[in-house]
């Protein structure tokens, strides 16, 4: 039998990312107590203060301090909550020499919080993989929830690795599970993340992307696409699959059908004002001598010419989802951007 004080509180691992924020948000929005994590009392504030932008109230709002390589503190985390959003993972897009800098805590830290959680009787983990572990290894056609990407393509990079060996590493320890407690699992894998940012916080690829887009110094656009949602949806979805009836062990699409192309992207900015914006298309050529002294651009190379879609029938049907419109997304995204860089002159 739970102890009162754990009804409706949520553990969010990564409280300050992108991500993180906006789940924190929505949490409070819908009534829940809020744990977040940080690795550092150094985020706290910033997250606050955003957050408190936007709600009159975060008296429902608490912190403390997690690292994904370290084991203190997991099991006290959790040890009055009823939930947990495991959020928290190294991205950054870059090509690195030494691969344990992006799998080892994306793998050990996923195993922290699902052994804790199972420890603390927590009801339900909720984690936040990617369609990365998905459809990696593919350049053409459709992937579905049962796809998995392959580890021995040579083309893929090493964040790609780090979110499909921590996915598989979560499914294993859900289905070895024993004892009187087992925890239950659902894995929500979003594709390119867009929308504003709550905090001011410029450090996420895609918030970076557009800063380089808006500023002009993305002077060239790769030829590739990929399936988007806004982080705001992916929220709501997120809150969701803590309390579903029927979805214990499944992975969900959290992705647009069709992808969304770099140019398109560009477009909707060049329209609406932002005149700095290039439309020119990258030649591949050129993006590879460029790789050979950019790690971003090497570890984004390998997904040049990807025109992917995604089977999200599942995730639309089970959760009510209305994709919000991509151009709303991108312009919302843009105009915090804009203020963020203003913030932070």
């Amino acid at each position: 039998m739970k102890k009162q004080t754990k009804k409706n509180k949520v553990l969010v691992t990564g409280i300050s990312g992108f991500v993180g924020q906006h789940c924190a948000l929505e949490l409070l929005k819908q009534g829940y107590h809020v744990k977040g994590s940080v690795r550092s009392s150094s985020k706290i504030a910033a997250v606050k203060e955003g957050i408190s932008n936007i709600i009159e109230s975060v008296d429902q709002l608490e912190f403390c301090e997690l690292d994904l390589t370290k084991d203190e503190g997991w099991e006290e985390a959790m040890r009055d909550c009823e939930y947990v959003l495991h959020v928290a993972s190294p991205f950054y897009l870059k090509q690195t020499k030494d691969e344990n800098e992006f799998i080892k805590p994306a793998v050990e830290g996923t195993l922290r919080a699902l052994r804790a959680a199972q420890k603390e009787k927590v009801k339900r983990v909720v984690i936040t993989s990617s369609t990365v572990a998905m459809c990696a290894h593919m350049y053409r056609g459709e992937f579905t929830p049962n796809d998995w990407t392959d580890l021995t393509d040579k083309n893929i990079n090493t964040y790609t690795i780090s979110k499909t060996m921590a996915e598989k590493a979560a499914w294993d320890f859900f289905h070895a599970q024993e004892g009187d407690h087992q925890i239950e699992l659902v894995v929500l894998n979003p594709g390119a993340i867009c929308g504003p940012t709550i905090t001011h916080n410029l450090g996420s690829t895609s918030m970076d992307m557009v800063v380089q887009m808006i500023t002009g110094k993305m002077t060239m656009v790769p030829d590739m696409s990929f399936p988007m949602i806004d982080v705001r949806d992916l929220a709501k979805m997120h809150v969701q699959a803590l309390s579903k009836e029927g979805i214990n062990g499944k992975r969900f699409i959290a992705a647009r059908r069709q992808g969304t192309h770099f140019l398109e992207i560009t477009s909707i900015l060049k329209e609406n004002g932002y005149e700095k914006v290039s439309t020119k298309k990258a030649p591949l050529f050129l993006l590879k001598i460029i790789s050979l002294f950019n790690s971003e651009v090497k570890a984004l190379i390998t997904n040049v010419g990807k025109h992917l879609t995604a089977d999200n029938s599942d995730t639309k049907a089970t959760f009510g989802w209305d994709p919000m419109p991509v151009k709303k997304s991108i312009l919302d995204m843009a105009k915090s951007v804009e203020h963020a860089l203003d913030k932070n002159k």
